[in-house]
């Protein structure tokens, strides 16, 4: 499996997500014995979602589908419901030559049986070369494509988490946990790609995603037809922030026109509150300048956030052997982040290297600065080590053992 979802992308960490399984020969996994068969009126309406066409049946027994532009040399016999005696025989069989099937769509309706998911599809218009008309793609463009799509997902996480004009470094350990079983497989032609988003786990995920971007398009038309930012603002609430303007920003960058279509999944259906149905959002190059002005606008405004969070001190430093001091923290509650750096005086300074050396977490409070993406904590105060169970401080020990040479450096005033 590849995990590339880890890995930075313009300064914000990416959430984790497997690639697309290839399709092998053989009985698909939902074939096997013991297994549960899906439903006959979701793999139908799979298949009409990826473009078969059903050529006739019988009227309300079964139907023939034929994959996207067969002459009809390849075929599905799908029953209509499971009442009739031959469905689970006839299913299975549909299942086997999917399997079987080379046409492409084949592999996307057999993840969804798997897991019923809520499909996001992305795509891009990008001036077509040599390779692009033999149906391939430059490493550039679909790296690119992919890179936007696992921003893209990673702000519909982060907004199901809370809303903000901007995030930056929180909340992002729940958000990249909440996309953990996402799957992502590439269109035809490297020019699209579709995500996997399992309802159990990413439904709330896909749903944000559907309100914020309806409401992004709609505060963009807003921006461009009155020169007013005024429903940016008002798209916070929908779930609209930085990440999603930069997210859509990197897609569109570079290329004629993108888009981003999002479908239900047929076993679980529309969410409240959502169309059966919502319509594809497409974005220009001439609607990049209204979603950088809202970025920097998210960025600007969001303000800071009074906190009390403990934390184990994992860096210390000063310049001299005397006076105040930098300290780093890892967040162990109290702030939706995983590292804190604070500016403490020589007493607090002090304080935080005793509890650093007896494997004690350090309390304390101040304001969570935006800049730099809510690492900061500044105006610190009521600085205290403390207690915790034997078996949390064995644990913080030997995390210090291990990181020894941070606290003589620190010791000796240098950087860590």
């Amino acid at each position: 499996m590849h995990r590339s979802m880890d890995e930075p992308t313009g300064g914000a960490e990416l959430p984790a997500a497997r690639s697309h399984p290839t399709a092998r020969p053989g009985p698909p996994p939902l074939a096997g014995a013991g297994e549960e068969l899906p439903d006959p009126a979701v793999l139908g309406a799979l298949l009409r979602r990826h473009g078969w066409q059903r050529r006739g049946g019988a009227p309300g027994r079964y139907g023939r589908w034929t994959p996207p532009g067969s002459a009809g040399t390849t075929s599905l016999l799908v029953p209509e419901s499971a009442a009739f005696p031959d469905s689970g025989e006839l299913i299975e069989e549909a299942l086997l030559a999917l399997g079987r099937s080379p046409d492409p769509s084949a592999r996307d309706i057999l993840v969804s049986l798997t897991v019923p998911s809520d499909e996001i599809r992305w795509w891009r218009e990008v001036p077509e070369s040599a390779a692009g008309a033999a149906g391939a793609s430059g490493w550039t463009e679909a790296e690119e494509l992919r890179s936007a799509a696992r921003q893209v997902l990673m702000a519909g996480a982060l907004a199901a988490r809370g809303r903000a004009g901007y995030h930056g470094a929180r909340h992002r350990r729940k958000a990249r946990a909440a996309l953990d079983d996402a799957l992502i497989g590439p269109g035809a032609g490297g020019r699209s790609l579709t995500a996997y988003v399992p309802v159990d786990s990413g439904r709330a995920v896909a749903v944000r995603l559907c309100h914020a971007l309806h409401a992004t398009r709609e505060a963009v038309d807003y921006q461009r037809a009155t020169g007013g930012m005024e429903a940016f603002d008002s798209a916070v609430a929908a779930g609209v922030g930085r990440e999603l303007t930069e997210a859509l920003i990197a897609l569109v960058r570079g290329s004629e026109g993108a888009g981003i279509d999002l479908r239900w999944a047929p076993a679980a259906g529309a969410p409240d509150g959502c169309p059966a149905r919502p319509a594809p959002v497409e974005f220009s190059p001439g609607d990049l300048p209204a979603l950088r002005a809202a970025g920097a606008r998210y960025l600007r405004d969001e303000p800071a956030v009074q906190v009390r969070l403990t934390g184990a001190v994992v860096r210390l430093r000063r310049s001299g052997p005397r006076g105040a001091g930098i300290v780093r923290l890892r967040v162990l509650d109290g702030a939706e982040v995983a590292h804190v750096r604070v500016e403490l005086d020589e007493e607090a300074y002090r304080i935080a290297g005793h509890a650093h050396l007896v494997g004690l977490p350090l309390r304390v409070e101040g304001r969570l600065e935006n800049r730099g993406g809510f690492r900061r904590l500044t105006g610190a105060s009521q600085v205290a080590p403390v207690q915790v169970d034997e078996a949390e401080r064995d644990r913080l020990m030997k995390a210090l053992q291990e990181n020894v040479d941070y606290f003589e450096e620190a010791c000796a005033g240098e950087e860590a």
